[in-house]
């Protein structure tokens, strides 16, 4: 029997990186995604066409709290177990300081710290004995963020959620771990002006951004290397080396 994973928000960016890397070991794949239904059924079809597992996928906005019952319900329905539990969708704010309401606030905690929260507490018993929960941090957890204020402290409280479910999570027989990257070449970064894409490649020793690609393989080794447990592991090229 294949074994499967579910990423949240796995249809574009790191996600859908992830979500290949995996199926390319053999993993079954399962799919959170937004909005976007056009994208989600183009990465469904690559997918399965490279590499012959089967995959499916879920409109579950990580903003929305139905979208919890929602993942469940479907796990409920197709009697799944999961191996590798991926959470990856988030989201950002950038207006400014001064400018930030309570509201919009509080929707980025939700989604990127309360979303995944209770979808664990929903789903724990799907995951299978012996079974993880990856989390997607980021650099900006651990340096400060001069852009989002928002996105910076969940990110931190992302860190604090894989040290802290250890313990949660022992009883279970499941381990936890998180990814921290550093600026990643997704269609949002290629976005950016040149010279602000020059001025952060000008931090990094490694003088690029990373490909999604590369940071895919640390989810895969997480998910492999049953000895991590608690870690957040850092992928940002040696940013900030000089």
């Amino acid at each position: 029997m294949s074994k499967k994973v579910l990423v949240t928000g796995g249809t574009k960016g790191i996600g859908r990186a992830v979500a290949e890397i995996f199926a390319e070991n053999g993993y079954d794949i399962i799919l959170t995604y937004a909005a976007d239904q056009e994208a989600a059924d183009s990465c469904e079809h690559d997918i399965r066409r490279r590499y012959g597992v089967n995959v499916s996928s879920i409109k579950a906005d990580s903003t929305s709290r139905t979208s919890i019952d929602k993942i469940a319900e479907y796990l409920d329905k197709n009697a799944i177990s999961l191996n590798t539990l991926v959470f990856n969708a988030a989201i950002t704010l950038r207006t400014s300081f001064e400018t930030t309401t309570l509201e919009d606030w509080d929707r980025v905690f939700f989604a990127n710290v309360h979303f995944p929260v209770f979808l664990l507490q929903k789903i724990i018993g799907h995951i299978e004995s012996a079974g993880n929960v990856i989390f997607t941090g980021s650099l900006m957890g651990i340096h400060p963020h001069g852009t989002s204020l928002a996105y910076g402290i969940t990110k931190s409280a992302t860190h604090a959620l894989v040290s802290n479910l250890v313990k949660f999570l022992k009883p279970y027989n499941v381990r936890v771990n998180g990814v921290a990257p550093g600026f990643v070449d997704t269609d949002w970064q290629k976005t950016k002006p040149a010279e602000i894409r020059h001025n952060i490649e000008k931090k990094i020793a490694l003088e690029r951004f990373c490909l999604p690609q590369e940071v895919a393989k640390v989810y895969l080794m997480l998910a492999q290397n049953e000895y991590f447990n608690g870690e957040i592991i850092k992928i940002d090229g040696g940013y900030s080396y000089k």
